[in-house]
């Protein structure tokens, strides 16, 4: 394993075996950065949580649920176009290129990109980056299936994770950002998402991302309030997690789940609504919040495009355009870029 250690001192590195080593920022950073933006946000008139304080541990199992629901298209619509990618991923491939994963999860459909990467490669280098503590679960459970892989985890944004990347070595890379959390993005934040990403990789660095297309209103909306309530308790559990974390006071019995498809945007809105005029205290931010009856506080985007849109996207940022898969029923897109 590369013997790499971060240049910013805000990392801090837990080595667990020779084939297992994660960095994380330190916890006072964490809960800095989670309390300033949770103040930030919860005070504008229009009150927003952004979607990535979804995934503590207790968001994160629930999300693994959500992907196991029968209106839940993305994810097994998703894995049956992976299946049918090992030949054609295979020649872009070698024995010296990495693998990188924004959002990994629990890795499920890491595995079956793994596959093959361990029968091309004596030694696989993986390296998963999440926001979330999972990530040290699914790797060390990736270990027991692979014995020649080596796992160095990031537990950070994205962003963070990929400023720590640049430096790492001058092998490249092919970066996974599977499932459709880029349809998480407002248009603007997606372009400068995608222009990090770019100005990130090196000449020859591969970039394999998951984009969900349109589709049905009622196909759609389904997917995102289903008839279990497990999407409703994911979204509720955000409150949770800023009342556990951030000494706050929510009470989760007076908020609802709300979502609806907003087809002029081509976007699915999640949404928690008040269900009655409320205040709220949030200690560790030292902000007293006052809400009415039905107002709500914007959770999620999930954008959808068709195919003439995601070309479009991604050669305004300047990558090249490899090749572009879809499923059967034309749901769900994977595209393959690089940079020249």
């Amino acid at each position: 394993m590369n013997d790499f250690t971060p240049k910013k001192i805000d990392y801090k590195q837990y080595v667990v075996d020779s084939q297992l080593r994660y960095f994380k920022p330190h916890a006072t950073k964490i809960e800095k950065s989670f309390a300033e933006e949770i103040s930030y946000s919860l005070i504008q008139k229009s009150k927003f949580i952004n979607p990535k304080f979804f995934y503590d541990k207790k968001g994160s199992d629930l999300f693994e649920s959500i992907c196991l629901l029968p209106e839940y298209y993305p994810t097994r619509t998703e894995i049956s176009i992976l299946k049918k990618l090992k030949h054609d991923l295979l020649p872009y491939l070698d024995e010296n290129i990495h693998l990188v994963e924004l959002g990994s999860g629990a890795s499920v459909k890491t595995r079956l990109i793994l596959d093959i990467f361990t029968k091309l490669q004596p030694k696989t280098e993986y390296f998963p980056i999440d926001i979330s503590e999972i990530l040290t679960e699914s790797s060390e459970q990736l270990l027991k299936d692979y014995d020649t892989l080596h796992i160095t985890g990031i537990i950070d944004t994205y962003q963070g994770a990929l400023e720590f990347l640049k430096s790492y070595d001058d092998k490249k890379n092919l970066i996974l950002f599977l499932g459709s959390s880029f349809g998480n993005f407002t248009p603007d934040d997606g372009k400068l998402f995608l222009e990090k990403i770019f100005s990130t990789m090196k000449s020859g660095d591969l970039f394999l991302i998951g984009l969900d297309l349109v589709k049905d209103k009622n196909i759609l909306e389904s997917a995102y309030d289903d008839s279990k309530g497990i999407t409703a308790k994911f979204n509720l559990n955000v409150l949770s997690r800023i009342n556990d974390e951030l000494d706050a006071d929510f009470n989760i019995d007076n908020f609802s789940h709300y979502s609806i498809y907003n087809e002029h945007d081509q976007r699915i809105e999640m949404n928690l609504k008040s269900l009655v005029s409320q205040s709220v205290i949030i200690g560790k931010s030292n902000l007293s919040l006052n809400l009415e009856k039905d107002e709500l506080i914007h959770t999620e985007y999930s954008h959808k495009y068709n195919v003439s849109q995601i070309k479009k996207i991604l050669n305004d940022v300047g990558f090249e355009i490899k090749n572009i898969w879809l499923d059967d029923k034309k749901y769900f897109s994977l595209t393959l870029l690089t940079k020249n």
